[in-house]
């Protein structure tokens, strides 16, 4: 596993804080105090746990995709580690549903982005219905699972399909609005158009990508549902170009995922067009202490190139 930074000390993580201003950032007309989010599919259906994830240093809060009614997704096991690189996972969208989770956050009060999916154009206005009077930041629609069926991938690979989900989604609330996309059959790119032109507030690049691992014992593929999503730091320098790429192509922001494990990883994803990233394999691995390693080692990086803000280096190798 990659961990080029040392933990903090205590005085170093006050100094985060005093460099609050540094780390802020505007996403979507959402300001946060700084661009760490948890990526969707982490911890992700318990108030509590956001609570800490929030007090633990995190900008905002990304929860697990939400469904109208619940979901028992697959039979284990549907989780596999790949040593120090990162997951498989085909767990299947599980979620307790939109009443139980509206019902878990009717006394947020910490920046909370609520991930929601949906099996055709006519389960979002039923799950708007349910969060958009809690207090919420906004959604981000999950477009790009890319281990189930008609809840997913197959969503994001119809442009017709995502214009109107969208369109559907801003006609019922004010609130932000975020697509997660994935590598599918569709060009990301032309997707990013679309989705841009739908109407949406930004974009998270990348969701999870479809891929497999099989037991050269038995024969048999370890998932229970024999394909899953690969997370971690494989995923890294793919995530990138699709966010250099996006972020070069709309003039929405892009939200950078897959495989942040270090500072060097989230700047590299600024870099290329990122105005906020989510963290999620590298909690397995590092620890709630990751997200606090992270920012003072962006906070190192900015004072030595002489940056008042993260912002002066969105997108800042666009120029070469």
């Amino acid at each position: 596993m990659k961990n080029n930074a040392s933990s903090p000390t205590t005085t170093n993580i006050k100094s985060i804080y005093k460099s609050s201003n540094m780390l802020s950032i505007d996403l979507a007309g959402i300001h946060l105090r700084n661009p760490l989010l948890l990526a969707s599919g982490f911890l992700g259906i318990s108030q509590e746990i956001f609570n800490r994830l929030y007090n633990d240093g995190l900008g905002a809060i990304v929860s697990k995709s939400i469904s109208v009614s619940p979901l028992d997704g697959y039979k284990g096991p549907t989780v596999v580690s790949l040593g120090d690189k990162g997951y498989l996972n085909a767990v299947g969208l599980a979620n307790p549903g939109s009443d139980v989770f509206a019902h878990e956050i009717m006394n947020n009060q910490i920046p909370l982005i609520v991930s929601i999916v949906g099996s055709s154009q006519s389960d979002f206005p039923k799950l708007i219905s349910k969060f958009d009077k809690l207090n919420i930041l906004g959604y981000e629609i999950n477009l790009s699972c890319p281990h189930v069926a008609k809840m997913g991938m197959e969503v994001g690979d119809d442009p017709d399909l995502v214009t109107k989900i969208i369109k559907t989604i801003k006609s019922r609330t004010k609130k932000p609005v975020i697509i997660k996309v994935g590598i599918g059959n569709t060009d990301i790119l032309k997707l990013a158009t679309i989705i841009q032109e739908s109407g949406a507030d930004a974009i998270t690049a990348i969701n999870t990508i479809r891929a497999m691992i099989i037991n050269v014992e038995t024969g048999m593929p370890i998932l229970s549902n024999k394909v899953g999503g690969l997370s971690g730091i494989p995923l890294k320098p793919i995530g990138v170009r699709c966010v250099y790429e996006i972020s070069k192509k709309v003039d929405i922001p892009v939200i950078g995922c897959g495989g942040i494990f270090t500072w060097e990883d989230a700047i590299e994803y600024v870099l290329a067009g990122a105005t906020a990233i989510e963290l999620g394999s590298v909690i397995g691995y590092t620890g709630l202490k990751a997200f606090n390693q992270i920012k003072l080692g962006i906070t190192k990086y900015l004072q030595k190139k002489d940056c008042k803000s993260i912002k002066e280096i969105v997108g800042l190798a666009h120029k070469y």
